[in-house]
């Protein structure tokens, strides 16, 4: 007997607020989460709710509102007393990994029905980097020498090297926008290519909402005073590369990473319900897509940017699959010089690679950003008429995560 299939049988997400000034500055992340999820369901009629399996629901800064097992808050929230959450938390693939759990569960036989969700809402995080002193003073003292050798690095703007060839560790904890400054530096991608592709972004973005492309994916948040968000906050229209190259560098004297072309902070929630192919032909469902292979892979922190090459690798290995044979494709826009460095390194084509713009333009709201792009994604390949995807994005800490889908309708 062949194993279940794993198939996407609703897919939404909420707007993406900008952080500490936007439109979801108000809403807890638990709150954010389950209404999200709501309408995840609701695109399901046919489905019995108290009949999930489990729910998964990725955070990146899992504490403070994010923290309580926030996935067991969420399921109370929605009224499914009876239905078990976990809360997920591998960084910025936090809902790749809820969605591979899910895979993972189906194909095994170990259960038929499961949400997989994801949130953050860093305009809630008590204090900015972590309550109680914040992340310096959480950190393991044996990196000491390798925070204080990135810190030196990022002063001098030098050209990245591996520090393992040098017998030291390397900087576990350096901050996000350094390793992008050292992804630039290792391969030499100009301040300019980043410009242009984070121009591109939102360019795209901005086509893409004057035809209605996100408002098919979109569900509305209603605010506590009535007020209903619709739309994301982030892309800008009429952005020109004239603009964008007048920006400072951000993270390093002399760098090339700018406010234009890498992601800002931000607020959102997106929500999956994956089941097996069995339960979804019981419930007369067309299922939206199928979860063809995932992968996951690790490399040095200092360059955690690159990520996104040796998990597609496998993802595509694991399905009998090559770049060529993917429709379109979706790189996390944490940083243009990440998108750039690893689509290079895969041969993808610009044209395919994320075709109504990214995080740049979007927003990046940790936790729920594998879950918004597999959203996206699924959207994108019913309005180009495509068949198979990949989405892919670098993980902090020095990871990688991708997920090969199949549209189905």
């Amino acid at each position: 007997m062949s194993a279940p299939q794993a198939v996407i049988v609703a897919a939404a997400r909420t707007p993406i607020g900008r952080a500490f000034k936007g439109s979801l500055t108000t809403v807890r992340p638990d709150d954010l989460a389950a209404g999200v999820i709501r309408a995840a369901l609701e695109q399901v009629p046919a489905l019995d709710p108290t009949t999930v399996d489990d729910l998964y629901l990725g955070c990146a800064e899992p504490w403070g509102e994010h923290g309580f097992n926030m996935a067991r808050v969420v399921s109370v929230l929605l009224g499914l007393d009876g239905v078990p959450g976990a809360t997920v938390n591998r960084f910025c693939a936090s809902s790749v990994q809820t969605t591979r759990q899910a895979f993972h569960a189906i194909r095994a036989g170990e259960g038929e029905v499961f949400i997989s969700a994801g949130v953050e809402c860093v305009s809630r995080y008590a204090e900015f980097g972590g309550a109680g002193g914040g992340r310096e003073a959480w950190r393991n003292p044996l990196f000491a020498e390798a925070v204080a050798r990135g810190e030196e690095t990022a002063r001098t703007n030098e050209t990245w090297t591996d520090p393992r060839e040098h017998g030291a560790l390397p900087d576990v904890y350096l901050a996000m926008g350094q390793t992008a400054e050292n992804v630039a530096t290792s391969l030499g991608i100009s301040r300019e290519r980043q410009d242009e592709w984070g121009v591109l972004s939102q360019n795209r973005a901005e086509k893409a909402i004057a035809e209605g492309v996100f408002a098919r994916e979109i569900a509305p948040v209603t605010l506590a005073d009535g007020t209903v968000v619709s739309t994301d906050d982030g892309p800008r229209a009429g952005v020109t590369l004239e603009k964008v190259s007048q920006l400072q560098p951000v993270f390093r004297e002399g760098g090339t990473v700018t406010a234009g072309n890498c992601c800002p902070l931000n607020d959102g929630a997106a929500a999956l319900v994956v089941m097996s192919d069995t339960r979804a032909r019981d419930l007369g469902l067309t299922p939206l897509a199928r979860v063809v292979s995932t992968g996951v892979s690790a490399l040095s922190p200092e360059i955690m940017g690159l990520g996104p090459v040796d998990a597609s690798r496998q993802a595509l290995a694991r399905a009998g699959m090559t770049i060529e044979d993917m429709d379109l494709y979706e790189i996390n826009e944490a940083f243009a010089v990440q998108v750039l460095g690893s689509a290079d390194a895969l041969g993808m084509d610009p044209e395919r690679l994320n075709v109504h713009g990214g995080a740049i333009a979007l927003g990046h709201p940790f936790g729920s950003t594998g879950a918004r792009i597999s959203t996206t994604l699924i959207n994108a390949l019913q309005t180009r008429d495509g068949q198979f995807g990949l989405e892919t994005m670098c993980v902090g800490g020095g990871q990688g995560m991708a997920m090969v889908i199949e549209r189905l309708s």
